[in-house]
């Protein structure tokens, strides 16, 4: 499966809602984005530190699509690449869509190992008013929606750059949904 491009990176060495925009990130095997607040082989989000820092951290790297970012700036809000806090920003590629343990290829060396859905925190209303409610919603079973992004782990690393091929691989079947993570 060859479905879509990098189209933005970002990091941040502090916990802050936003990331700034880099060409290029580093990606370990194991840990995450070199230099962001997040890398680590335990849970690196802070609430989720306060209640056990053991924890394996299944959050290194947080891919958004373009295409929400895209839906968003229609309905209003001023809102662009790095914004929410991802790492990575894809285009042509509909990574809500995909199973817990699919393989995404960033260019020609790391592998993201997608691991769940990203469950935005309260912060996302502070950063602008009713955008919660525009990634965080209920189905018509009334099931809750999550469609702030995905997060993976790093199985192997390397260089990422804007423009780089993003593939995807699917985990054998059957194929379970991401869930929050």
């Amino acid at each position: 499966m060859d479905d879509g491009r990098v189209v933005a990176l970002h990091r941040s060495a502090e916990h802050t809602f936003s990331k700034q925009p880099h060409a290029q990130l580093r990606l370990v095997a194991g840990l995450g984005v070199e230099g962001d607040a997040h890398a680590g082989a335990t849970v690196r989000h802070r609430s989720r530190v306060a209640q056990d820092p053991t924890q394996p951290n299944l959050r290194q790297v947080h891919l958004v699509a373009a295409e929400l970012l895209d839906e968003l700036v229609e309905a209003g809000f001023a809102v662009a690449p790095g914004d929410l806090g991802e790492n990575v920003t894809t285009r042509g590629l509909d990574l809500l869509s995909l199973p817990v343990g699919t393989v995404v290829a960033l260019g020609d060396e790391t592998r993201i190992g997608l691991t769940g859905l990203r469950n935005p925190c309260a912060q996302i209303e502070s950063f602008s008013p009713g955008l919660l409610e525009r990634v965080v919603g209920r189905g018509d079973d009334g099931a809750v929606v999550r469609r702030a992004g995905v997060m993976g782990v790093v199985l192997a690393g390397g260089d990422v750059r804007v423009g780089d091929r993003v593939r995807v691989a699917l985990p054998p079947l059957p194929h379970a949904p991401m869930e929050r993570v």
